[in-house]
């Protein structure tokens, strides 16, 4: 997953806890072998390499295919899916920006509008086109363990993919979760904290995988219109039924920006935790005291 990850659970059952962990593991590492941006192996990159032919993809794929589609519609287009060519260039182990004409090819094989799209079947109709699952799979991913930690016998728990939480189930005692969202720009403290029994928790930042080049700060999450990284927020964290959910939300506000990413999510009625670069912080999920 390119993060810190972990799994916590309470359970007086050891064969169920070694269940779930190993059900945990396999399944996190299925994912992303799956659909990994930076495999050369995966699912994306047989799609990618299959430009102008019609792949057929399974029941999981076209399921995310879906949410990713409905996502682009609702936010007319901010949310795009293909825009792997340009978070590529963005990325925060190159050290370097990319060149402007860069920018420029790679917008050229960017849209939703180009992908022909009637599941099962999927078809890019550009070279270079390609696709880019991050923000939906690690929630995604996060959801799934949590089920599969449920079905082991495990009910109590959470499981934390680089921050993004999806709950197995509160303490056994019925107590919730006690849960920190860390301070953007200040590494090892928390801007606030929440309880949390059931559901999950999603944060899009620009803290964590941010290209720095000469002091200044270019988030990973690229505007595929313009193909350059928003300025946005510093971190929006979001709490929702699922982490899918919660972490489509917050990957949305951010790309809508401090003008409009807070109303949006005031419209959708989730409890969220916006941060700007200043460190001011608004929202309704409490501070720290």
């Amino acid at each position: 997953m390119g993060c810190p990850c972990a799994l916590h659970l309470e359970t007086d059952a050891q064969a169920d806890a070694q269940r779930a962990l190993a059900a945990t593991l396999a399944e996190a590492e299925r994912l992303d072998r799956k659909y990994s941006h930076y495999r050369d192996d995966s699912l994306i990159a047989h799609i990618a390499a299959s430009t102008g032919e019609v792949v057929e993809v399974d029941d999981e794929t076209a399921h995310l295919l879906d949410f990713a589609a409905e996502l682009h519609r609702q936010s007319a287009g901010l949310f795009d899916i293909t825009a792997g060519a340009l978070t590529r260039l963005w990325d925060a182990q190159s050290g370097q920006l990319p060149a402007p004409a860069q920018i420029t090819q790679a917008l050229r094989s960017t849209g939703w509008h180009r992908v022909e799209w009637q599941r099962p079947r999927l078809r890019l109709t550009l070279p270079g086109m390609r696709l880019d699952l991050g923000g939906v799979v690690k929630e995604y991913a996060a959801d799934r363990c949590a089920q599969l930690c449920r079905e082991a016998g495990v009910q109590s728990g959470v499981v934390d993919l680089g921050g993004d939480l999806a709950l197995i189930g509160p303490h056994c005692n019925g107590a919730a979760w006690i849960v920190g969202i860390k301070a953007p720009r200040a590494p090892g403290r928390s801007a606030a904290r929440i309880e949390l029994p059931r559901g999950g928790l999603a944060t899009s930042g620009d803290y964590e995988r941010a290209l720095i080049v000469d002091g200044r700060r270019y988030s990973h999450i690229v505007d595929p219109r313009t193909g350059y990284p928003v300025t946005s927020f510093a971190s929006v964290s979001v709490v929702a039924d699922s982490c899918l959910v919660a972490g489509a939300a917050a990957t949305l506000a951010m790309l809508m920006g401090s003008q409009h990413g807070s109303a949006y999510l005031h419209e959708l009625g989730l409890p969220h935790l916006c941060i700007d670069g200043a460190g001011e912080v608004s929202g309704d999920i409490a501070r720290v005291a």
